[in-house]
């Protein structure tokens, strides 16, 4: 008799379809709020990314709180000071890799800071279970304190997107001032209990709009209790 009891599984994997091209930078400091400066400069050496749908720009970020640096809090009178590990990252389609890596060896102005963008590699996205965006916006017709409305809003966003909404939890609020002085206020999100397929999903596509100003743009995360103590800065 023969008998084999063990279950055979394939490897999930991970579609190339749309990814995320990192740059190595050299760059000392910036304006804390550098969200237009920022991807206005990328985007003026790649201005084909404004067309691309999936493509999205992700901010540059310092160290979190949780590793015993506070992250400034004043974007009119605070910089962001970088590490030399500070890393560029741009979300763009497949089909755009090789003109992503054109960005390499430029000199990027960003009110009047300068970021010498060096050699880029391509990393695809991790299907991870827990996904973290630091930036969603918040629609205009809801009450930016309203914390349940949001969730209700973002829940039916990624329903649509054909994904299973089992665990979420929005973080603290922020804002980003537009070049007519408005601000375009956002909230953290974080989604737990994803299948694989889900969570490369989220990420290829987002949640809202302004992807090219660092919004809606997933990546994965330690889980729920590493959200609550950087959004409660433990």
């Amino acid at each position: 008799m023969f008998w084999d009891d063990e279950k055979k599984t394939t490897a999930f994997q991970v579609s190339d379809d749309v990814v995320d091209v990192m740059y190595s930078i050299t760059c000392k400091s910036l304006p804390l709020d550098h969200a237009k400066e920022f991807t206005d400069s990328i985007m003026r050496s790649l201005n084909w990314i404004a067309d691309e749908e999936l493509a999205g720009i992700h901010l540059v970020h310092g160290a979190e709180s949780g590793n015993g640096w506070v992250r400034p809090e004043n974007p009119e009178t605070q910089l962001l000071h970088l590490s030399r590990r500070a890393k560029m990252m741009l979300r763009v389609p497949k089909s755009r890799i090789e003109d992503a890596k054109k960005l390499t060896g430029q000199v990027l102005d960003i009110d009047g800071y300068s970021m010498e963008v060096g050699n880029a590699s391509v990393k695809l996205f991790s299907s991870l279970s827990t996904q973290f965006s630091r930036y969603i916006v918040i629609p205009a017709d809801i009450d930016i304190q309203d914390e349940t409305a949001f969730m209700e809003y973002a829940a039916r966003e990624i329903q649509t997107l054909g994904i299973s909404v089992k665990k979420m939890l929005c973080g603290k609020r922020h804002f980003f001032l537009m070049a007519d002085s408005r601000k375009l206020h956002t909230r953290s999100l974080m989604l737990a209990e994803l299948e694989h397929e889900e969570a490369v999903l989220l990420q290829q596509k987002g949640v809202g709009g302004h992807k090219t100003r660092g919004c809606g743009l997933f990546i994965p995360h330690k889980g729920i209790e590493a959200v609550r103590k950087v959004d409660s800065g433990q």
